[in-house]
């Protein structure tokens, strides 16, 4: 089939969705219809801001949907309308009834952010770097009813850098997914891809980051304080609170030569200040030491480490 002969509903909210949306439509496929979440108030003024796949839809003229629920007979008959013969999700944000999943004659192909069966669910990047991952990627699914529970189609694996931050892993996987996606849609539509059942004794879950989360204390270990750092930096943040002050850590790396702490200080108490000059702000954790590279003091403005670490003293808490 030709790809402009093939009516396609996308399906999807952030950047990582209109990266794939971007690919599906340099590639000639005719979306007829991209639905994503409704607009949401963004920063401190709660300015109502359009989801990033919306931008992207509304620039190249397709219509856009932003319903709450799909479980309505009015969301059934607005995406029945459009008669499609394929939907594509990427990190849509909700979950498609089985009554929307048997319209369309090929299906519904859902690109997810791990390699399943692990990390079923909302966050799997960022879960994936927070437990310390050392790999990821990309599984395109046949969706069903179930939370990423679907038959694998193909899957991509990307590594993760070890000081590598949410946001610019979703970057790698957006761009990985979408150089892979018209390929698949294609062999799937002329019938050339077989499926995997997925394993369920391997599955894990991933459920939304909650605020909370963010919490760290000194005494823990420094690589699980800067996979904390690095995955939770965009939102909410990684903090350590004292009393009712939160300093919060923006990004960080493990301190691996070791020899540039005076002797003296190795075994200080987590959560002392162990050097403090120029670009180095070290803090002894429970187990090494976190060389903190950006913050933000209770009630101050993001700071590099550069700027600020004459400001701390040495042998002290940072907090």
């Amino acid at each position: 089939m030709d790809r402009r002969d093939l009516k396609v509903i996308f399906m999807g909210t952030p950047e990582f969705a209109g990266t794939n949306l971007k690919a599906l439509i340099d590639a000639g496929y005719s979306i007829v219809l991209v639905l994503c979440q409704p607009d949401k108030p963004v920063g401190r003024k709660h300015i109502l801001t359009a989801p990033p796949v919306k931008v992207i839809a509304q620039e190249n003229g397709i219509e856009v949907y932003q319903p709450d629920t799909l479980k309505t007979d009015e969301a059934l008959s607005r995406v029945q309308s459009y008669d499609a013969d394929l939907i594509v999700t990427a990190a849509y944000g909700k979950i498609l009834p089985k009554a929307i999943l048997d319209l369309p004659k090929y299906g519904c192909i859902n690109c997810h952010g791990s390699l399943l069966p692990a990390r079923r669910g909302s966050a799997p990047v960022q879960r994936a770097i927070l437990e310390g991952d050392k790999v990821t990627g990309i599984t395109f699914m046949k969706m069903d009813v179930g939370m990423d529970t679907g038959d694998i189609i193909d899957k991509i694996e990307v590594e993760i850098d070890p000081n590598e931050h949410t946001e610019s892993l979703m970057n790698k996987l957006a761009e990985a997914s979408a150089a892979k996606l018209p390929e698949i849609i294609d062999k799937w539509v002329a019938g050339e891809l077989t499926t995997t059942k997925q394993d369920d004794s391997l599955a894990t879950a991933c459920p939304p980051i909650r605020p909370e989360e963010g919490e760290f204390t000194w005494d823990q270990d420094a690589t699980a304080i800067h996979n904390r750092v690095r995955a939770l930096s965009a939102w909410p943040g990684a903090f350590v609170m004292k009393d009712v002050n939160k300093l919060k850590i923006l990004d960080s790396v493990v301190l691996e030569d070791e020899s540039i702490i005076p002797d003296e200080l190795k075994n200080v108490e987590p959560g002392i200040v162990v050097k403090a000059k120029g670009e180095n702000l070290i803090v002894k954790c429970g187990r090494g030491f976190l060389k903190v590279m950006e913050l933000q003091v209770p009630g101050g403005k993001r700071l590099m480490s550069r700027d600020c670490a004459h400001n701390f003293t040495v042998g002290k808490p940072i907090i």
